[in-house]
Parts: structure tokens; C-alpha cells; sequence
């Protein structure tokens, strides 16, 4: 009898630990390849996302224009949020506060108010004009790299300082912020 509910005692600790190991390697997993959170660290993406902001950002699939990406900085041992403004093959300029890729106006909602604010306030462009190949020599963006700029544009270490970012040093696309709940 003894035996008996050593073996039952057993049999139940077993049904608790085996789904517990299961929930952390799935958790684990998830995390290293699916998904993971990151905070926001300074200003370049205001008024998109604010210093300590929390986001989740999503590591498979695909980079399209105006996604919002977390990468390893080209600079330092840190990473950068920032949007993409240019794709393997782009022309990127701003001229007149106007974006243009491959010579068309690409419109920037998220950065109107800022922008306005901005000149009214200090006077000054908010975008400074420039050219690609001013900016990183190249004509177009390189095959498996992207060129980035962030939201703040007076305020903000992008490609216009640093160059394009690899594919490879993307970490992921933000999927969404969830502290502080807007």
C-alpha cells in the first residue's frame, strides 16, 4: 500500500513538473526567435515612441518601408529603434521638408505636428535636406541593407550619420507598444 501511494504521489508531482518544463522551453523559444520586449532608450523616435517606452517586437518575416525596426548600432555596443525610409534599392532624398524615394513624395504623417511645432518654435527645418549619396556615397541602397532615419529628425544618430543598416543586424519590427497603454 505503501509502495502503491509512493508511486501515486510520484505520478502527480510528474503531471505538475512535465507541463511547467514544457510552458518554460516554449517560453524560451518564443522569446529567442518570435518575439521579445525592449525599451525604448532616448528621444530620435519621438513622437512615435518616448524614452522608456515598452514595445514587443517581432523577429521573423519581412522589412517593408515605414516599419519600425530595433537593431544593433553600426556605432556602439547598443541598439537603435528607428523607421525605414529606404529599401535595397531605393534613391532617398529631402529636399524642401518633402521625402522623396526613388524621386516620388513619400508623406510623413508621423512627424507633421512635430515638424510644424518645430519650425514655428525654433525657426528651422526640421528635415535638413540632403541626398543619399551626399549622406553614405552610394547611389541606392545596397542589396540586404536598409537606410533608417528616426522620427525626431533635429534629434536623431541615423543613416544620414552611420550609413545603411545590414539585414543582419536587425533584430526585429515593433509589433506594438504596451507600456504606457496609449
Amino acid at each position: 500500500m505503501e509502495e502503491q501511494n509512493k508511486k501515486s504521489k510520484s505520478k502527480e508531482l510528474m503531471s505538475w513538473v512535465w507541463p511547467i518544463l514544457i510552458a518554460i522551453v516554449i517560453a524560451f523559444v518564443v522569446r529567442q526567435f518570435l518575439i521579445s520586449p525592449v525599451t525604448v532608450k532616448g528621444e530620435s523616435m519621438e513622437p512615435t515612441y518616448h524614452d522608456n517606452d515598452r514595445i514587443m517586437i517581432w523577429k521573423p518575416g519581412s522589412i517593408d518601408r515605414d516599419d519600425v525596426i530595433v537593431f544593433q548600432s553600426p556605432v556602439e555596443d547598443d541598439h537603435y529603434i528607428k523607421r525605414v525610409i529606404g529599401l535595397p534599392g531605393d534613391t532617398v532624398k529631402v529636399e524642401d521638408e518633402k521625402l522623396f524615394v526613388n524621386g516620388k513624395e513619400v508623406k510623413e504623417p508621423y512627424i507633421k505636428k512635430a515638424a510644424q511645432t518645430y519650425e514655428e518654435e525654433v525657426g528651422d527645418q526640421y528635415t535638413v535636406d540632403f541626398t543619399m549619396q551626399e549622406v553614405t556615397g552610394e547611389k541606392t541602397v545596397p542589396k540586404d541593407s536598409y537606410f533608417v532615419l528616426g522620427d525626431n529628425r533635429p534629434n536623431s544618430s541615423d543613416s544620414r550619420m552611420y550609413g545603411f543598416i545590414k539585414r543582419d543586424a536587425i533584430d526585429g519590427k515593433v509589433l506594438f507598444r504596451y507600456y504606457p497603454w496609449k
